[in-house]
């Protein structure tokens, strides 16, 4: 019995290190750039030995992969809530696409998302669950008769790289590109609509 309290206890005391380590990363990867991140400055913020580090994460991209993904699915979380609070679906799903140009002026989302997270990793391993989610909302939009009926993976794939692309040219500017933005971005919404 003390044998398993004891390995359940370790096992809990990784995951605890690793959420550590995470949030260290996203901090400084947030601050500095992938490019300008070492690994000494990682295991000096955290507090930990190169060799613990590396007993978690292989090197720096696998580090930063993982940063990537829980940040990713973090944007995911908040898009879906914006979208479920709306009354109706469309408004909702409208809604979540405005959030989603107003994060890119969130200096963590600017730095890891929009421009390291591009250079960084290859085009299959950045994993992006915001454009599974719009392809399943707009499933269901197009089940309920919202929109037009159209292949619902490709329109979430060219939404997500337009707001992706819009998201990126907001982040380098000021507040008048996200009114712009989310102004244009409305009238093209509106032409999925069923009248």
């Amino acid at each position: 019995m003390g044998v398993k309290y004891m390995a359940r206890r370790s096992k809990q005391e990784m995951q605890e290190t690793r959420a550590a380590i995470l949030a260290s990363a996203r901090k400084i990867f947030s601050q500095q750039g992938y490019g300008k991140t070492s690994m000494d400055d990682l295991t000096a913020q955290i507090g930990l030995t190169r060799g613990a580090l590396y007993h978690h994460f292989s090197d720096k991209k696998a580090l930063f992969e993982a940063v990537v993904d829980e940040l990713d699915l973090e944007m995911d979380q908040r898009l879906q809530q914006q979208y479920e609070s709306a009354l109706d679906p469309w408004v909702g799903f409208q809604a979540r696409c405005q959030l989603f140009l107003s994060m890119a002026q969130e200096q963590e989302i600017q730095r890891i998302i929009l421009q390291d997270a591009p250079a960084v990793l290859l085009a299959e391993e950045n994993k992006q669950q915001c454009v599974h989610s719009l392809q399943h909302i707009l499933i269901e939009l197009i089940r309920m008769k919202k929109i037009i009926d159209c292949d619902a993976e490709v329109l979430a794939r060219f939404l997500h790289g337009s707001l992706t692309e819009l998201a990126f040219w907001i982040s380098k500017s000021d507040q008048q590109r996200l009114l712009q933005a989310q102004q244009s971005l409305t009238q093209i919404l509106d032409r999925f609509v069923i009248v």
